[in-house]
């Protein structure tokens, strides 16, 4: 049996719309026809990503966990597995793709491992878990979602990133020129 194939939407910041493109790919493809699970989504309370997992086929995650024994016993041709960073995330997707089952994921790019000492200088704290490059690299397919720093900024001020009560505190504890160091725009510039 071939192993599957994995489609990364990588983003440099939270909210920038990487679960909501994992999910419109998903619909692209059942309304192709082809069979599509949720083995893990995490709205975080977005109203418009809840919606987008509407009309998709979904099993349950364990504790967090993805119940890839469900998604083996189901078979989908592709199963969307958000947040590849969270702990073990990975490995449970690895033993997906082993199966021959295609996953497409996603993933804060502060969370992939070579980049930890980096982002723990810059932040000053330590990504919980991190990511293997060597898995990133054997990616089909890596799309970087992004947004400008004044859209991701009007995002967090309706509160489609993080609930009201947390965008003060969020913009407060935000990682000053991150984007710059990768490489790609400011999430957040303080000197506006």
């Amino acid at each position: 049996m071939a192993r599957g194939t994995l489609r990364i939407y990588v983003g440099a910041a939270p909210g920038v719309g990487k679960t909501y493109a994992m999910l419109d790919e998903g619909h692209r493809r059942r309304e192709r026809g082809t069979d599509v699970l949720i083995a893990a989504v995490d709205d975080r309370g977005r109203c418009q990503t809840a919606a987008r997992a509407d009309g998709l086929a979904r099993i349950d995650t364990l504790d967090g966990a993805v119940d890839v024994g469900a998604v083996l016993q189901r078979r989908p041709a592709v199963a969307l597995v958000d947040d590849l960073g969270r702990t073990n995330r990975w490995r449970e997707v690895d033993a997906i793709l082993d199966a021959g089952i295609d996953v497409v994921t996603t993933l804060d790019i502060g969370e992939l491992e070579s980049l930890n000492d980096v982002v723990s200088e810059i932040t000053g704290a330590r990504p919980r878990s991190t990511v293997p490059d060597a898995f990133v690299r054997r990616a089909e397919q890596v799309e970087l979602i992004d947004m400008s720093p004044d859209a991701l900024r009007r995002r967090l001020a309706h509160g489609n990133v993080f609930p009201p009560d947390r965008v003060d505190a969020a913009l407060a504890n935000a990682p000053v020129r991150i984007g710059n160091y990768f490489g790609v725009p400011a999430v957040f510039d303080t000197d506006s």
